[in-house]
């Protein structure tokens, strides 16, 4: 049994041939399995889709089922099934390439004969269709806990999942020279990268992880020569195999999950860093403008504790200071996504890696998380996507900490990429440089009015965003004003001085009411 699939160059071309044509796509195995067994699957419930190919297992002309059934669910099949699915890779050639082994054999009847025993097949690992708008990928990695039916092993190589697809909606998509993926686990942000960068650098302090992320990336770039760039896998913790490099990209959705470090509470590779509290989040945010070129955007998932008698705020504000005093003085743009309280964290952990509720594994666990986070005064956790850029010139750094619970845009890279261009714009000009712009309200802005019935005039006026963060505003009678007329004709300051004129106000105080709300609605993509 191979610990991690096998790369062969002619035999992984063979391969995705062969799931090419099987229709095992995202596309394909959400036709072939239906709506409710993909929701169902998607929310880690494989019953329906089990139901779905049962008559897979045997099957010589459903290719996806048999597929979907061996390498998604984990469940074994005929050899002749997975022959037929896989028809220019065969049988042999996948046990070759560490992805399945054969087990025993079953004998039988066949047209009032007795057939030979046929042996089943059994995925050694999960491999599973993925892609964007441009491209059909397959991300293999280690079986799941639905699979294995207990605690995983603790360098399990996780696959696809909410973090990474978040971190993936998320990253800016400049075409960049070149590209750092921190803590690459098995490839799907390198994969991402493929796509807009030259060149490419991922590392994880995993072997078995950089095993996984370079058969991804070799079958990936078997779609024909030039397809995806050359990416260097390099083992190590942190930074410390890129030290002395720049970049004009670093990703990283790193093992950034609080652990207590209480003996029997196990630490997993993927989740766990090897460090105490929030220590590895921290430690990025301070090391990471160091291989930064002038104008790079690093961008990454995170956890951080919130003590009591303290903001989430604080705490950046710290981690912040402490950044721009011990290292290169970076932007900053920190988005809260939700808060954990110790139990809510600990209940979601001490679930992870196959541990079930009620079990004393689980209650020994959940008690770890709580008297660790006791120990340090922890009231909250939070969780969020942090951005830092590097100037490109001799400016004074921004900062900018936001929360946005709700839904957000679906890829929200564009809106990060316009908000890191419009905080930069604002940042180097000065309040006479907004006023001299002529603003106009983005097309996706839409305005409320709420009123008590019969009243004259509106009580609330609210304006929303309909993409980027989903933005709404309330808006006081001056801005709502503004916003009527902000339609690129007129400059902010001509609009302005011609509502204090109609109201028979100073337009000074106008200004100086209206201006910095019209800098946040640019920071943030309301006005353009």
């Amino acid at each position: 049994m191979n610990d991690t699939p096998v790369v062969d160059g002619s035999l992984v071309a063979l391969l995705r041939a062969d799931l090419t044509a099987a229709g095992f796509t995202v596309d394909g195995v959400a036709e072939r399995l239906g709506s409710v067994a993909s929701d169902a699957l998607h929310r880690e419930q494989p019953l329906p889709a089990l139901l779905a190919t049962e008559s897979s297992v045997t099957s010589v002309d459903d290719a996806c089922g048999v597929l979907v059934r061996l390498f998604t669910l984990g469940r074994p099949v005929r050899a002749s099934a997975l022959g037929a699915a896989l028809p220019s890779l065969g049988v042999d050639g996948a046990v070759r390439l560490g992805l399945v082994r054969l087990e025993g054999g079953r004998a039988g009847f066949a047209a009032d004969r007795w057939a030979p025993p046929e042996r089943d097949v059994v995925a050694t690992c999960d491999l599973r269709p993925y892609g964007d708008d441009a491209h059909d990928w397959w991300v293999a990695s280690d079986l799941s806990e639905l699979v294995v039916g207990g605690p995983l092993r603790p360098d399990h190589v996780l696959g696809i999942g909410g973090a990474s697809t978040t971190l993936a909606s998320w990253t800016v998509r400049r075409p960049a020279d070149r590209a750092l993926d921190l803590g690459t686990g098995c490839g799907v942000q390198a994969l991402h990268l493929t796509g807009h960068v030259g060149a490419i650098v991922a590392t994880d302090i995993s072997e078995r992880a950089l095993a996984y992320a370079g058969f991804n990336l070799a079958l990936a770039a078997s779609e024909g020569a030039g397809a995806v760039p050359d990416v260097r896998l390099l083992l190590g913790d942190l930074l410390d195999p890129v030290a002395g490099q720049q970049f004009s990209l670093v990703v990283s959705n790193p093992p950034f999950v609080i652990t207590p470090r209480d003996e029997g509470v196990p630490l997993y590779e993927y989740r766990d860093g090897g460090r105490a509290g929030d220590t590895l989040v921290r430690s990025l945010v301070r090391q990471v403008g160091s291989v930064l070129e002038p104008g790079g955007v690093a961008q990454f998932l995170g956890n951080w504790e919130v003590t009591a008698g303290r903001t989430w705020r604080d705490v950046w504000g710290d981690w912040l200071d402490e950044q721009a005093r011990d290292g290169v003085a970076l932007d900053a743009w920190v988005i809260q996504r939700e808060s954990q309280d110790p139990a809510e964290y600990a209940e979601l952990w001490a679930r992870d890696g196959g541990a079930q509720p009620g079990s004393e594994a689980h209650s020994m666990m959940y008690a770890a998380w709580l008297r660790d986070f006791a120990s340090r005064g922890v009231e909250q956790v939070g969780f969020g996507v942090v951005t830092l850029q590097r100037p490109a010139t001799d400016r004074a750094t921004w900062r900018s900490l936001d929360e946005a619970h709700g839904p957000v845009a679906a890829p929200m890279g564009p809106a990060v990429d316009a908000g890191l261009r419009a905080r930069t714009w604002l940042a180097e000009h000065s309040d006479d440089g907004v006023l001299d712009v002529a603003w106009s309200c983005a097309p996706d802005v839409t305005e409320e009015r709420h009123g008590v019935p019969g009243a004259e005039d509106p009580s609330v006026i609210l304006v929303r965003q309909g993409g980027g963060l989903g933005r709404v505003v309330r808006a006081g009678t001056l801005l709502a004003a503004y916003l009527g007329v902000a339609d690129g004709d007129l400059t902010a300051r001509a609009a302005l001085d011609a509502i204090a004129t109609v109201l028979g106000l100073d337009a000074a105080e106008v200004h100086a009411e209206v201006l910095p709300q019209v800098r946040d609605l640019v920071a943030d993509g309301l006005l353009v």
